[in-house]
């Protein structure tokens, strides 16, 4: 190296190596600064994750899972898998609350990760959720193997970036007459992309009323086998609701798929589990193109589409016609439990919609069904 010859310019050389010493000590001083200033305010990082990875290493202190250590070794970074869940009015629900502990016990029994992978759990919750939640967090994640994070986000602030976008399309998703602010958060999916920061590529979102049978690992592999131009991993709705919904499309045309069953059929899509490549959504222009509202509304009137299911209602009915942005998830990854359709009308049509073959790696107790026992 130059500075280690013998010459008349070896102390300028030396020198100025100092001086350049120097300049990157003070720029990796003034990056480190920026990115807990401006990271930290972007992704809202919660301070509980320290209490919580704390915690989580004194209990596990003692365990013997040498292959999931959380010394990921020098010069190897970690890698990020990123879920979220909505934990909005927990404080006052006690059903909810125990969806939640049967969740993230399930999740925590069977979760596996590689040394140097990390689990980063995302929670949309006001302030008096969020505030149960750091309590009960230490004790429901107490047998995980894996290094996890913990993120909360502000409501409040995502229903106010959300609003916007989605405005229009509530509408003819929603519930009740109109484009009510609060539903906005029911279509987060919908527009994560544009609201998150651009190095987040990809998120799970996942209902709380889930119970995990199999390592969610394995879920987030599924996004290695998304054909070319799908965007969103979701499984198939498994009763006739859409049978129902397109009534009105399917009386019209009497040779549609919309709406029928499996396998020849379209019956909609179920957003209890969902894989959301949220770079491949910020690149899609059709995708972006079918959140406008006039192609909103041109499709809504299309179907006759007047649906209550938020982002649910709105990625069948795209889905419909453009179905290469999806991924179909197999049952097993989203094993819905409700027969209400059963019982009200559609009972000669129920089992075409509703069987599943497949090992369940995912319970889904939706309309507040009770799941069952391992």
């Amino acid at each position: 190296m130059g500075i280690l010859r013998s010459s008349p310019n070896t102390m300028a050389r030396a020198s100025a190596f100092r001086s350049y010493q120097l300049l990157l000590l003070l720029a990796a001083a003034l990056a480190v600064v920026a990115f807990y200033y401006f990271g930290a305010e972007r992704q809202s990082f919660s301070s509980t994750t320290r209490r919580l990875k704390e915690t989580q290493a004194s209990l596990n202190a003692n365990r013997n899972d040498a292959d999931l250590s959380s010394d990921t070794g020098a010069g190897h970074p970690d890698l990020y898998y990123h879920a979220l869940m909505m934990f909005t009015k927990v404080d006052r629900n006690r059903g909810l609350q125990e969806k939640f502990r049967v969740a993230l016990r399930s999740m925590a029994a069977h979760g596996g990760f590689a040394d140097g992978e990390v689990l980063v759990l995302h929670f949309v919750s006001d302030a008096p959720s969020r505030e149960l939640g750091e309590r009960m967090l230490p004790e429901l994640l107490r047998d995980a193997t894996f290094r996890y994070e913990v993120v909360f986000h502000d409501v409040s602030t995502l229903t106010e970036k959300l609003f916007p976008i989605v405005e229009a399309m509530q509408k003819h998703f929603s519930a009740g007459s109109g484009a009510y602010y609060s539903d906005s958060i029911f279509f987060l999916s919908v527009a994560m992309h544009r609201i998150m920061p651009a190095d987040l590529k990809q998120i799970v979102q996942l209902d709380l009323d889930l119970k995990y049978r199999s390592n969610i690992r394995e879920l987030f592999q599924e996004f290695t086998r998304f054909p070319a131009g799908a965007v969103i991993g979701i499984a198939r709705e498994m009763q006739p609701v859409y049978r129902h919904t397109f009534w009105q499309y399917r009386r019209e045309n009497p040779k549609t798929a919309v709406g029928g069953p499996p396998p020849d059929g379209q019956p909609g899509f179920n957003s209890g589990v969902m894989l959301l490549d949220l770079e491949a959504m910020r690149r899609s222009a059709l995708y972006n193109q079918l959140l406008e509202p006039a192609r909103v509304a041109r499709l809504a009137d299309k179907y006759h589409f007047q649906g209550h299911l938020g982002d649910q209602d709105f990625f069948t009915m795209i889905g419909m016609e453009h179905p290469g942005l999806f991924h179909a998830l197999d049952c097993g990854w989203n094993r819905q439990l409700c027969t209400w359709w059963r019982e009200h009308g559609y009972g000669d049509v129920f089992q075409l919609y509703y069987q599943c073959d497949l090992p369940v790696r995912i319970y889904h107790g939706n309309c507040n069904t009770p799941i069952p026992d391992d």
